[in-house]
């Protein structure tokens, strides 16, 4: 017979987003429309009633993990009698192509700014980090850009490195979602951001295995993977495709132009194999295995609205 206890024996506590929605303490904090309209994605439904009853009460709760991360680290370096420089408290947005983990990254960013304390907050796509699209052809793996070798992950890791010893100015690479490649000598300087969050398929995996090498992972204090069920993020997926067609993607410097003026059908038909070869094995392979080791994991009904959070307690 399982026991009462047994049957508590899970790391998660798990709530309906409306039981979640009345954690928050601070009803004043809000963003406007035009702001909201700046943060979302291409489609994404997010609103101020999110921002309320989802984003709010996130924020509060890493804004608790972040006083007593300051905390632990004075205390532990008055103990070793060293004088450690500030570094950045890092959190990791994780989760499929298509889900709404860069709206997400970016709510966190504004309203984390807007605490007491008025933190410096950084984000960092990880999309820099991808190899260059001719390196991944020569690689032969153009097919799988996304997966977690299409990555300079050395460059990664040597940039966390960097930023978790307290380097006072460090330097990453910038992707081009017009020109679908990294930008050749374009970079994104940071300067000891207060809060650094880090957005990305593969944020939460673990070191290969077989490996001593050292995980992005390993420097993270706080993450956040945004949930949904497969069928339903595909049909995100196409839905955001066929709008791109609409608008990004006429940009002359495009890389998918000539996917614009295609038929419709056609350009349908490539936005499917880009789901059934790449996006889909990526997130059942890679992406989705990682969500367990998150430390909130925010589920989407097939509405595209966050339905159910979960927060690791142990």
């Amino acid at each position: 017979m399982t026991t009462a206890a047994e049957n508590r024996a899970t790391p998660w506590v798990t709530l309906p987003r409306e039981a979640w929605a009345t954690l928050a303490r601070d009803s004043e904090m809000s963003l406007d429309a035009g702001t909201l309209d700046r943060l979302r994605s291409l489609q994404d439904p997010t609103n101020e009633r999110d921002v309320a009853e989802v984003y709010l009460p996130l924020v509060e709760m890493i804004n608790l993990h972040r006083r007593h991360h300051k905390g632990m680290y004075r205390d532990l370096n008055d103990y070793l009698d060293i004088s450690a420089t500030s570094t950045p408290f890092v959190i990791a947005v994780a989760g499929s192509v298509a889900v709404g983990k860069s709206t997400a990254a970016r709510l966190l960013r504004e309203l984390i700014s807007r605490a007491p304390d008025h933190p410096r907050v950084e984000l960092l796509p990880t999309d820099g980090f991808l190899l260059p699209n001719a390196e991944l052809e020569a690689r032969g793996l153009m097919t799988r850009k996304g997966f977690p070798e299409t990555y300079d992950r050395e460059g990664l890791l040597n940039f966390l490195i960097r930023v978790k010893s307290g380097v006072d100015r460090v330097e990453t690479p910038v992707y081009s979602h017009v020109r679908s490649d990294v930008v050749p000598g374009e970079r994104q300087v940071m300067e000891k951001p207060d809060v650094l969050i880090i957005e990305g398929l593969n944020v939460l995996q673990q070191a290969p295995l077989g490996t001593d090498s050292l995980a992005i992972s390993d420097f993270l204090d706080y993450s956040v993977y945004v949930d949904a069920n497969v069928e339903h993020i595909r049909s995100w997926f196409m839905s955001r495709f066929a709008a791109l067609r609409e608008s990004a993607f006429r940009d002359p410097d495009s890389a998918f132009r000539s996917v614009a003026e295609m038929p419709d059908e056609q350009a349908m038909a490539i936005a499917e194999g880009f789901w059934s070869n790449t996006n889909e094995p990526n997130l059942r392979l890679n992406i989705k295995p990682s969500r367990e080791r998150a430390t909130a994991i925010l589920h989407k009904g097939a509405d595209h609205v966050i339905s159910e959070i979960r927060i690791r307690k142990i």
